[in-house]
């Protein structure tokens, strides 16, 4: 078989340290933002306001979504397409921009590393992107804690006393960070100045609600509301308290006022680029804010944004949550596939994964195959972008394209990681093809008034291809509570693995003759869905044997080596 090869280039890192970055001011100056509206910080990121938002610009303006088949460990390059699409968008004459989640520390020390592109196709500063940025994490991890301590405090309280019952308190503590000791842990022991003793624990902070509240607020106003709406627990005579019965939300906005307003940043290539907010989403939404893409739209004709996973999950909460709650209508899909995925998904073992296999990529292609499935099913024809590496051979990149224009769907192969704005005009001119034929006309899956059970049942039947639901007996004492809590109405944001289809992460490709088990729900009343937790899964993250960080190393110059 031939090989497609690839120029060598230097490490992500040492791109992005090399590139000539233009001041923050002159990136605003392409979208027609004076100076005067920025708040900086430094010379290569800035705060927009929210009065740049401009709704008559969103409805007219075209939005791209990025997805993905369903990943290997590593991903397979969502954000660098995503950004490699937007600098071929620039390069073929079209006013485009990207928007994009900010990434957590956890995976940046852990194996997954950060989000801000990789090669050719990145967004700048790395190094800050990747770490602090603007703050907007810390933010949100305060917001989060001052919570936590006020129901420990009211628990406390002889005065102020609001008869909280500790057994049935959801809310935890947060850490932007992957520490598997903290997930379980006892609070408030050594003596009654410490605290009532309880049990209790951290989730990650990309996990914690503030995050997806954050992320599904319209303005400051909004955000508050949604902040004090939080379900916390209940009281011993089993009435609902929420956040706002603690006076919270007001304080938590305060913490969360330069938080709400999107950062602008820019690509390799000098381009604009808007990252704000950052939830997982295996265990959340998966989309950055409704703030930021509506920015986007208000700025540039096009705006290419990415959802987290495969389209099973992160395309399938930003099309049944994010743009039911926002209107926002995504004009094109782009269904980001690599030929090694491919190969996963055909039988390959990890360490198989760069052997060429046409046998393998054929059976693999099933699972891609279910995604197009899914995206018609949303009324939009999807784009195939295949993410190129250097182990691709021409003959089963040929035979992708073959069984996509079979289902009437095109398959372009992408190369912004190698060379690009360059390598993805292809790219460009395709998807901005579709838009102007107007064959995509989107719909919702189902409809929210539908029963808990009734959206949960379509979401696995249609777009996993599960045969069935089952439900645990905490599941069904879950339903209740929804029930009860006058919660029933609210969209479904399934918390399941990335790594299937299915909630067994075992069951690659695409499988048949399941049934998902509902083990328990969680409630996010604030951000305004109800998560059903599917299989075996954790809001705080563990390291792994050997964490990215052990790479890592700053030298006496201040110069960073080792992040990716």
């Amino acid at each position: 078989m031939s090989v497609v090869t690839k120029p060598k280039v230097k490490t992500d890192l040492e791109i992005a340290q090399n590139a000539k970055m233009a001041h923050i001011r002159d990136i605003a100056a392409k979208l027609g933002v004076d100076e005067d509206d920025l708040e900086l910080y430094g010379k290569y990121k800035a705060k927009l306001p929210l009065n740049l938002i401009d709704q008559e610009k969103v409805d007219k303006n075209n939005l791209i979504l990025v997805t993905a088949l369903t990943p290997t460990p590593a991903g397979e390059g969502k954000t660098t397409v995503s950004i490699g699409l937007t600098e071929g968008l620039n390069k073929i004459g079209k006013k485009a921009m990207v928007v994009l989640r900010e990434p957590s520390l956890g995976p940046v020390f852990g194996i997954k590393g950060g989000a801000a592109g990789g090669g050719y196709s990145q967004v700048v500063p790395m190094e800050d992107i990747n770490l602090h940025f603007t703050g907007d994490f810390s933010a949100i991890e305060k917001a989060n804690n001052l919570l936590a301590a006020l129901i420990d405090n009211n628990i406390q309280s002889k005065t102020r006393n609001l008869g909280l019952d500790p057994r049935t308190i959801l809310w935890k503590r947060v850490i932007d960070m992957n520490d598997r000791s903290l997930r379980h842990i006892i609070l408030g022991i050594g003596g009654t100045a410490n605290g009532i003793p309880r049990e209790g624990g951290f989730n990650i902070t990309a996990a914690s609600e503030i995050m997806a509240i954050l992320c599904m607020a319209k303005d400051l106003e909004d955000l508050k509301v949604k902040l004090g709406n939080i379900f916390v627990g209940f009281t011993y005579d089993r009435k609902p308290i929420y956040a706002r019965d603690l006076n919270a939300h007001g304080a938590m906005a305060i913490l969360l006022k330069d938080a709400i307003k999107p950062n602008l940043v820019q690509t390799l290539e000098g381009n604009p680029a808007i990252i704000h907010g950052g939830p997982f989403a295996n265990i959340a939404q998966g989309t950055n804010t409704i703030i930021a893409t509506k920015m986007g739209l208000s700025l540039s004709e096009y705006v290419v944004t990415e959802a987290g996973f495969g389209a099973d999950l992160g395309a399938e909460k930003f099309l049944n949550i994010k743009c039911g709650y926002s209107g926002l209508k995504p004009r094109a899909l782009v269904l980001v596939a690599t030929i090694r995925a491919l190969r996963h998904h055909g039988g390959a073992k990890p360490e198989e994964y760069n052997d060429p296999s046409l046998e393998r990529v054929e059976k693999g292609f099933a699972n891609l195959e279910k995604h197009i499935e899914n995206s018609k099913k949303y009324g939009i024809t999807p784009v195939v972008a295949i993410n190129n590496f250097i182990s691709d051979t021409q003959e089963e990149i040929n035979l992708v394209k073959e069984k996509c224009a079979a289902m009437g769907v095109k398959a372009i192969v992408s190369e912004g990681w190698g060379r690009g704005g360059e390598g993805t005009q292809d790219l460009a001119k395709t998807v901005v093809e579709v838009i102007g034929s107007g064959v995509n006309g989107f719909k919702p899956l189902y409809d929210w008034n539908l029963s808990v059970k009734e959206k949960i049942d379509i979401i696995a039947k249609e777009i996993y291809g599960a045969n069935g639901v089952e439900y645990s007996k905490k599941a069904e004492l879950g339903l209740k509570r929804i029930a009860n809590l006058g919660l029933e109405h609210l969209p479904i944001c399934v918390a399941k693995t990335q790594k299937s289809f299915s909630d067994n992460e075992r069951l690659i490709g695409r499988p048949t003759n399941f049934h998902i088990t509902v083990r328990e729900f969680e409630i996010a009343a604030g951000a305004g869905f109800i998560i059903p937790i599917v299989g075996v899964m954790m809001r705080m993250p563990g390291l792994p044997s050997v964490p990215a960080s052990e790479g890592m190393d700053i030298d006496g110059y201040g110069k960073i080596t080792g992040l990716s």
